[in-house]
């Protein structure tokens, strides 16, 4: 049985068009089926309005597929929970506490049985993986948009939850700020083996960060299109991957996809990742 399986959810909202009759539906994606190994990080990509975020809240609990459902660790999951933490892209921070108390609240209610010297042991030790711990008494607003969302992060990967649920986590910070956090963020993964589901639109950061990625068609009725194998040798480094001519054959074949949505689905796309693993 797989860790986490996504069980041909779809997603159904009441058709607002001016001209809708009663009954009528809008379809945003339709029959999403594909499954996540522990300590696997996948990514999903596509045009706005195919419905990344609507599947990543419905897996986060925030919100209700409308057929289909979510199976995390062999139950099903319908409702909020700690065994799954997600990181945003406005970096949802409490503004009135500081970073080590936003992470340290985490960890208590993961770990409600441990001390006070053993939350902040905890705590402090994952601020510093992040490398904040000269900003661990700093609010948010004494911080940067990178060091907020380094707290997001180090909030989200203390709290050890059963999958990590990203929303496009670097959407709002500055290029060159945005690759050193992508970084980072790969030097936890690989230290802690956390199971990761990312949102993003980038391209680039999907194919560095991730195991494998998932490439939705244009909504409405928005489908999985295909699952593109990355199986670039790791430990991966962005100055070195521009160089590696099977990162050029994935990221074309993405951006092909992206731009025309040429890919197929079912057969084609199994042949496609076929063609990929083969480069």
């Amino acid at each position: 049985m797989s860790y986490l399986a996504v069980d041909h959810v779809t997603k159904i909202y009441p058709s607002l068009e001016p001209d809708a009759k009663k009954g009528d539906e809008f379809v945003v994606f339709d029959e999403i089926n594909f499954t996540i190994e522990k300590g696997e990080f996948v990514s999903m990509i596509g045009h706005s309005g195919c419905g990344k975020s609507t599947l990543l809240n419905i897996m986060a609990g925030f919100d209700q597929a409308t057929k289909g459902g979510i199976i995390l660790d062999g139950r099903e999951t319908s409702k909020p929970g700690l065994d799954r933490m997600v990181v945003f892209q406005n970096f949802a921070l409490m503004p009135w506490k500081t970073a080590y108390e936003n992470v340290a609240l985490a960890v208590r209610q993961s770990h409600k049985e441990w001390s006070k010297a053993e939350v902040k042991e905890w705590t402090m030790k994952y601020l510093q993986m992040m490398n904040l711990e000269s900003a661990a008494n700093r609010r948010p607003s004494m911080l940067s948009g990178g060091m907020r969302q380094r707290v997001g992060l180090a909030r989200a990967f203390a709290a050890e939850p059963k999958i990590l649920l990203l929303d496009e986590p670097f959407a709002q910070i500055d290029a060159l700020t945005r690759g050193s956090i992508q970084e980072e963020l790969l030097r936890m993964w690989e230290a802690t083996k956390s199971t990761v589901f990312m949102v993003t639109h980038d391209v680039d950061e999907a194919i560095l960060l991730s195991n494998r990625i998932a490439m939705m068609s244009s909504g409405p009725h928005a489908k999985l299109a295909e699952m593109v194998n990355i199986d670039i040798p790791r430990p991966r480094v962005r100055s070195e991957l521009i160089d590696d001519p099977k990162y050029m054959q994935i990221r074309n074949h993405i951006i092909k996809f992206l731009v025309s949505g040429e890919t197929g689905v079912g057969d084609k796309a199994s042949n496609n990742v076929a063609e990929l693993k083969a480069v």
